[in-house]
């Protein structure tokens, strides 16, 4: 019995990483990214500690971190969502590109990120 195959895919896909203050703004940000069909699955890491230098200081916060997984080909749209509703004036995005994956995991970021289609009313369906 074969095993489960990882593929290269025409789609390639993407992780973005981005930080929350909180996790009522990660959760909006996920879900607003899911609904518009930007990202496939977001999780979301509450506790992350972040240590970093802002404006000539050390400064130290407790984090959500979050992994959108995407279409490398999204990460400007999905950049651009994140801006509009981020609340961090210099918010966190870093793209990491996918070389290979689970075939169907990949074929269901592809699906999931790819335009809705709804479906044709009833009396235009294919009988």
């Amino acid at each position: 019995m074969a095993g489960p195959t990882t593929t290269e895919l025409p789609m390639a896909p993407a992780i973005l990483l981005c930080t929350c203050p909180d996790l009522d703004s990660a959760r909006a940000l996920a879900a607003s990214l899911v609904e518009a069909r930007l990202a496939a699955c977001v999780n979301l890491l509450p506790g992350v500690e972040s240590v970093y230098r802002w404006q000539g200081r050390i400064e130290r916060a407790c984090e959500v971190q979050l992994l959108i997984k995407t279409r490398a080909a999204h990460h400007r749209a999905v950049e651009a969502h994140i801006l509009a509703q981020h609340p961090y004036e210099l918010p966190e995005i870093l793209v990491v590109q996918a070389d290979s994956g689970l075939d169907r995991y990949l074929r269901w970021i592809e699906s999931e990120t790819a335009p809705h289609r709804p479906d044709p009313p009833a009396d235009e369906r294919p009988q």
